[in-house]
């Protein structure tokens, strides 16, 4: 049966990596390191997906211009010291390596620097299933559209037959913006009703629920 997707782009922090927690908590301690106020857990969620330097910026408004730096030294600090003990969400090797399997051209697009998402491609062992990828630090930041026109460009795909998957607005948005349809997955960093206020083409709740609406639908 024809693919109705050829290429499938998967968000990675909260999508594929059970990481939302940890970035979270990340910024949260960033934020004390500086003598800033503390942000909330949903305003540090809130901000996931988002390039590093955007991220930082929303959640601790406060940040002087000179601290940012700073910030970003001590958020990675953070992050880094327990990120590899991070978990793929269950499921996650095997749908990957089956949508492979299958034919389909598999990407990243993601808030992560290059340096962040090919230490979590390591970590993961999901490196080899993948294409293409972009990250914040070499392209516009989510919502934008570059990072999926590039993708696109780079596998001659149209976006009529390309799918992004994440578990935030700023994913579902920067589908939108590139003319491409959009899934959200709701065991992230966004609430659903956020996730369906950006009208994605569905919302499933668990990584099983994600694997048979793909084998369905994909």
């Amino acid at each position: 049966m024809a693919k109705r997707f050829e290429l499938i782009v998967f968000d990675w922090d909260g999508t594929l990596l059970d990481s939302a927690g940890a970035i979270v908590r990340a910024i949260q301690a960033a934020s004390a390191d500086l003598g800033l106020p503390v942000p909330p857990d949903a305003r540090a969620r809130h901000v996931i997906g988002l390039g590093l330097h955007d991220a930082l910026s929303h959640a601790v408004p406060e940040l002087a211009a000179a601290d940012y730096p700073k910030m970003v030294e001590r958020y990675r600090h953070h992050f880094l010291a327990t990120d590899h003990e991070l978990t793929l969400f269950e499921g996650t090797v095997d749908l990957i390596a089956s949508l492979h399997a299958a034919g389909h051209l598999l990407a990243v697009a993601t808030g992560k620097s290059r340096q962040g998402l090919d230490r979590a491609l390591g970590f993961s062992g999901l490196g080899q299933y993948f294409h293409a990828t972009r990250c914040a630090d070499e392209c516009f930041s989510k919502p934008h559209p570059a990072m999926l026109h590039e993708l696109m460009d780079e596998l001659g795909v149209a976006a009529d037959a390309c799918l992004m998957i994440g578990d935030t607005t700023h994913d579902l948005l920067m589908a939108r913006n590139a003319d491409v349809a959009g899934l959200a997955v709701s065991f992230g960093a966004h609430p659903v009703e956020q996730l369906l206020a950006a009208a994605p083409l569905a919302c499933v709740h668990t990584p099983a629920e994600l694997r048979g609406w793909l084998e369905a639908n994909a």
